[in-house]
C-alpha cells in the first residue's frame, strides 16, 4: 500500500529521537533522545505535520520499525512527533555505518588516517560502499513517499551524503538541504578517497538546493573540494559579475547546470535547558561528590568527551603530565577531572584508544599521586548529570580536539559555570571561530604549548576569568538549537 504524502517538512538522520529496548517477553520500551535536532524540531510545533525519517539502530528499534510497517511510530513514544523508522537489513546498515560512515568519511574529515598504512580501499571497501549507496537509497525512497508537493527536506550529516541527489531524481519538486555536522577535509586530504567515491559524495550533496556547515571554514573546504574533484565553479562574495571571480567567502557551487547555495549555521548551546537542568537535585548530588573527590582548596581542570579519536584525550593527559613535571608548585593543588566516555567500542581502533587513555591516567597517578591526592580523576561511565556538575565547578576547561565540526562542550561550560572558567581551546575546533577571542587557544598537537596554556589558565585572576566567561557564554548561545533549525528552514 502506498504511503500517503502528508509531510510539508521532513528531517532525515541516521539516529532518530527515540530508541527501543526489546524485552524477553517481546515488549518494547521506548527511550526518548535529546540533542539539537530534537530540540530544533520541537520549534516547528505539532501542527506542522513534520516527519522525521531515521534508521533502526538495534534489535529493539528494528522490531518497532517492523511493527509500524510503512507507518509512523507510536506518537506516545516520540513525544508527539511523527517518526518513520527504517528497518534496513543489519548487514547493509553495519557496512554503511561502520564500514563507510564511521571508518572512512569520519576519518577523512577529521584527518585521522595514519597514511603510511591506511586507508586501504580494496574489494571489501567496494562492497561496503555499495551498502552505503543502498542505505542512502532507502532514505531517499522513504522521504519521496512521505513528502507533499514542494516540501522542505533537511538531510543531516555524513551518513546521508548521497540522499540529496537521490531524492532529487525521485522528487525534483522538493526543496532539499543538507547539513554537515563534521568538519570538511581540504582537497588534498579528501582525495585520499577513491576517485569515484570522492566525486559521488560531492555530487550527492550538490543534489540539494543548499549545503550548510557549522563554520565558514568547513563550507570553504567543501567548495574547494568541489572545484578540485569535479571542476565545479565556485561563486564567492564580491562576485558582482556572476562569473565566479569574487575573492570572498564561497557562497554557492555551480555544477552541471545547477547551483547549490552554501550556508553557515553555528549551532549554539541551549542556555535555558542547561541552566535549568544543571540546578536539579541529581546534579547537586554529583557536585558534592566531585568536590569531595577533588578535595578542599584545589583547582580543577575539566574535560568532558567521548573516547573519540578526534577528541585528542591522550595529548591532553600528556599536557597535564607535563604541567606537573615543569610546574611542581601545582602538585597537590590541582586535579584533572577527565570524563572519557567510551565510544564506538565495536571498532578495534576505538577500543585500543580507550585503553590507552585508561593506562595513561593510571601512569600519571602512579608517578605523581600521594596518599591524599589523586592527580587524575578519570570517569568512564556516561553520566550527563555528572558532566553538568563538572561544568559548574571547573576552574579550567580543556577542549583540545585534533579537529571538530563545532564542539558543544566548549560552548556549554561557560553557560553553566558558577565562578567563571578559563577555556583552553584547540584552534581546530569549529567553536574557535566564535570563542577564540576569549579562550586560550592551542595547537592540539603541541603538548608543550598546551601545558603552558593550562598553567596560564590556572593562574588567571578571578575577575578576568569571570569576564571572559560572560563573553564566551554570550557567543556560545547566539544560535540555540531551535533558532539554528529554523534558520535552515527559512533559508530553503
Amino acid at each position: 500500500m502506498a504511503v500517503p504524502r502528508t509531510a510539508p517538512i521532513l528531517v532525515a538522520s541516521n539516529r532518530g529521537p527515540v530508541s527501543y529496548a526489546l524485552g524477553e517477553d517481546g515488549s518494547l520500551t521506548a527511550r526518548r533522545g535529546g540533542g539539537g535536532l530534537v530540540s530544533g524540531l520541537s520549534a516547528i510545533g505539532p501542527d506542522a505535520n513534520a516527519v522525521w525519517v531515521c534508521a533502526a539502530l538495534g534489535e529493539g528499534d528494528r522490531e518497532a520499525a517492523r511493527r509500524a510497517g510503512d507507518s509512523h511510530l507510536n506518537p506516545g513514544d516520540t513525544g508527539g512527533q511523527q517518526v518513520r523508522m527504517l528497518d534496513i537489513a543489519p548487514d547493509v546498515f553495519a557496512a554503511a555505518y561502520n564500514g563507510v560512515a564511521n571508518s572512512v568519511l569520519w576519518f577523512v574529515h577529521h584527518l585521522l588516517y595514519q597514511t603510511p598504512v591506511e586507508p586501504v580501499f580494496d574489494a571489501e571497501f567496494a562492497d561496503q560502499w555499495a551498502a552505503y549507496e543502498r542505505y542512502n537509497a532507502a532514505f531517499a525512497d522513504a522521504l519521496a513517499e512521505e513528502a507533499v508537493d514542494e516540501a522542505v527536506v533537511l538531510v543531516q550529516d555524513y551518513h546521508l551524503a548521497l540522499v540529496p541527489a537521490m531524492l532529487r531524481e525521485r522528487r525534483p519538486d522538493l526543496r532539499i538541504g543538507h547539513f554537515s555536522h563534521t568538519p570538511w577535509a581540504p582537497p588534498d586530504y579528501y582525495r585520499l578517497l577513491p576517485d569515484d567515491v570522492a566525486a559521488g559524495v560531492l555530487r550527492g550533496i550538490l543534489g540539494g538546493d543548499r549545503a550548510a556547515f557549522l563554520t565558514e571554514r568547513w563550507a570553504g573546504a567543501f567548495a574547494d573540494c568541489c572545484a578540485a574533484v569535479l571542476g565545479a565553479e565556485i561563486v564567492r562574495d564580491g562576485d558582482g559579475n556572476g562569473d565566479g571571480s569574487g575573492d570572498g567567502a564561497a557562497t554557492a557551487v555551480r555544477f552541471e547546470g545547477r547551483e547549490t547555495r552554501l550556508g553557515v549555521h553555528g549551532l549554539g548551546a541551549d542556555a535555558d535547558f542547561l541552566r535549568q537542568r544543571s540546578r536539579q537535585a541529581d546534579v547537586d548530588e554529583r557536585l558534592t561528590s566531585l568536590r569531595a573527590q577533588i578535595g578542599p582548596d584545589r583547582k580543577s581542570i575539566v574535560r568532558v568527551d567521548r573516547t573519540e579519536l578526534s577528541k585528542n584525550i591522550v595529548r591532553g593527559l600528556l599536557a597535564y603530565r607535563r604541567l606537573l613535571e615543569t610546574h611542581p608548585e601545582w602538585r597537590e593543588r590541582v586535579v584533572h577531572v577527565a570524563f572519557a566516555y567510551p565510544s564506538r567500542q565495536d571498532l578495534a581502533v576505538y577500543r585500543d584508544y580507550t585503553e590507552r587513555v585508561r593506562r595513561l591516567a593510571d601512569e600519571i597517578n602512579a608517578e605523581y599521586g600521594t596518599a591524599g591526592w589523586t592527580p587524575v580523576a578519570l570517569h568512564v561511565k556516561d553520566d550527563f548529570a555528572r558532566s553538568l556538575a563538572a561544568y559548574r565547578l571547573a576552574d579550567v576547561a580543556l577542549v583540545n580536539p585534533i579537529r571538530d565540526g563545532m564542539n558543544l562542550v566548549a560552548k556549554e561550560v561557560p553557560v553553566v559555570s558558577e565562578r567563571g572558567c578559563a577555556l583552553v581551546l584547540s584552534r581546530e575546533a569549529g567553536a574557535y571561530a566564535e570563542l577564540g577571542d576569549d579562550a586560550l587557544v592551542v595547537n592540539p598537537y603541541d603538548v608543550e604549548a598546551t601545558a603552558r596554556a593550562l598553567d596560564e589558565a590556572l593562574r588567571m585572576s578571578d575577575g578576568e576569568r569571570a569576564d571572559r566567561t560572560k563573553r564566551l557564554a554570550a557567543a556560545a548561545t547566539a544560535l540555540p538549537p531551535q533558532a539554528w533549525f529554523l534558520a535552515q528552514l527559512r533559508a530553503l
